[in-house]
């Protein structure tokens, strides 16, 4: 075990310094001035190149060599899946993982700006660096059909274009027909507008008795104000999530933040005393998009969760006071076709994600252009939606995930939604009088159940793998179509 005890302390190391390095890009998302930007790209390009070094060192080599017999279950699995991260790290050079951390670093603070300014032009030269550099990476990384399923390996394990074309091509039928029925019958059925005045003090204070009620440690987290709602564990008992906040609507903030303690959730799930271990993270994008989207639409957008929550939120809100469970429940509930994807509803939402999958993937191969990405991105949303794009800012601007250099990401999130609808018809099969637990806004049952048949895992299984065991069957769209027939057609 000697071999495997030193890549224990070497991801330790390594575990420390990408801490640091999330820490910096907290602060970067929340706090950091405007002008401190470059130098904070020099400080997390060195940081990155240092972990690559150690994730690659000719030490790291010989100890993987020597554990490739181990017979211990979580050994011999934490060792695969270095073995794993280590053949792909060790293909892209140091000094372009440091160049391209400086360039998504410049690339978010000008996606920023430009977002801001609804100006396309200010970030195209650096979505155009983004893009190169994922194409060069790659290329390097190697693949069999398209460039697109090296980029994918980063977030989904097992992912391919081709096999994730297949599944939203099935998915995309019905789902249609479902949005044309759903909206129809909310024009039929229109229900009462939350708009109203919401201050941001009192947002706040309801958003944290859910986050708590639903079972987030505030002694090892906390919520932040951000251009992009997100959550990151910078490090063990210590996972951040952020919202943004509209004054006309209380629920903008509420689902960011139920949606984002659903990922919190997953962080403080996972074994902390293995933070740095692969069995003691979490195992894929389309795996931790299921918790927050489940809490979130399952929970959050349920009957159930407003007969408990409407009496705290008008405290909270006098506007309310004449509101019923059931006037919110409509009111979240909504169809209708939206431009911003992280505003829309259940129903429409994956809409945005098949438009960013095929956009994505075809900058990637080369048949799309940066320069032509606007003009291309309004033409399809025109055609998926009916509706005319204003703006750039309502358009290809509007996520933050490119800028990042997170191409790949996005299908991972209806991966997510279909995941999200299996775990949750599962965990109500398996556990007795859960259905009146979350009726009386009791959610530690549910947790429980999530923790213990996905949280717990960590990366020790693949995604497939361990949705197989959890609900007894690989990804499968129809839990997820029965969830949205019911919720929105019958």
């Amino acid at each position: 075990m000697n071999a495997y005890q030193d890549l224990v302390k070497r991801h330790e190391e390594i575990a420390l310094l990408q801490a640091c390095n999330a820490l910096l890009s907290w602060d970067q998302e929340t706090n950091l001035p405007a002008k401190g930007v470059a130098y904070r790209a020099q400080q997390r390009a060195a940081l990155s190149e240092k972990v690559h070094e150690l994730k690659t060192s000719e030490d790291v080599t010989r100890w993987l060599d020597a554990c490739q017999d181990d017979s211990d279950g979580e050994a011999s699995a934490n060792a695969q899946w270095w073995r794993h991260a280590y053949e792909r790290a060790r293909k892209i050079p140091a000094s372009m993982v440091g160049e391209f951390e400086e360039v998504t670093s410049l690339g978010l603070a000008a996606w920023q700006e430009a977002r801001e300014k609804s100006d396309f032009a200010l970030f195209q030269p650096h979505l155009q660096k983004i893009v190169d550099f994922n194409r060069q990476m790659a290329d390097l990384w190697g693949y069999e059909e398209s460039p697109y399923d090296a980029l994918l390996e980063e977030y989904e394990r097992g992912a391919t274009a081709k096999n994730l074309a297949v599944l939203f091509a099935d998915l995309k039928g019905p789902l249609v027909e479902l949005v044309e029925a759903a909206i129809a019958k909310s024009a039929d059925q229109p229900p009462r507008s939350l708009q109203g005045d919401y201050p941001i003090e009192a947002q706040q204070a309801f958003n944290l008795e859910v986050c708590q009620a639903l079972g987030f440690d505030l002694d090892a987290g906390r919520i932040d104000t951000a251009a992009h709602p997100f959550c990151s564990r910078l490090a063990p008992n210590d996972t951040r999530l952020t919202t943004r906040y509209d004054l006309s609507d209380f629920t903008s903030s509420l689902f960011g933040v139920l949606h984002e303690t659903g990922h919190g959730l997953y962080e403080q799930g996972l074994p902390q005393d293995k933070h740095a271990l692969p069995s003691g993270t979490s195992i894929s994008l389309g795996i931790h998009e299921s918790q927050s989207r489940l809490w979130e639409n399952q929970i959050g957008r349920s009957r159930a969760f407003w007969e408990h929550w409407l009496p705290v939120a008008q405290k909270h809100f006098p506007s309310l006071t004449d509101w019923t469970p059931e006037d919110v429940t409509r009111a979240v509930n909504q169809a209708e076709r939206t431009f911003i994807r992280v505003e829309a509803d259940e129903v429409t939402y994956d809409l945005h994600i098949l438009l960013r999958f095929e956009l994505e993937k075809q900058l990637i191969e080369g048949t799309l252009t940066v320069a032509d990405l606007p003009e291309a991105w309004n033409a399809s949303f025109k055609n998926l939606t009916n509706l005319t794009v204003p703006d750039h800012a309502h358009g290809c601007l509007q996520d933050i995930h490119w800028s990042m250099g997170a191409l790949g990401y996005f299908p991972t999130y209806s991966l997510g939604n279909l995941n999200a609808a299996q775990l949750h018809a599962a965990a109500l099969e398996q556990t007795p009088g859960l259905s009146d637990d979350l009726a009386q806004g009791n959610y530690a049952s549910l947790l429980h159940w999530l923790q213990t048949n996905v949280h717990a895992h960590g990366s020790q299984l693949l995604p497939d793998e361990l949705m197989t065991r959890a609900t007894g069957r690989s990804t499968d769209k129809t839990p997820y179509l029965e969830h949205l027939r019911e919720r929105y057609i019958h």
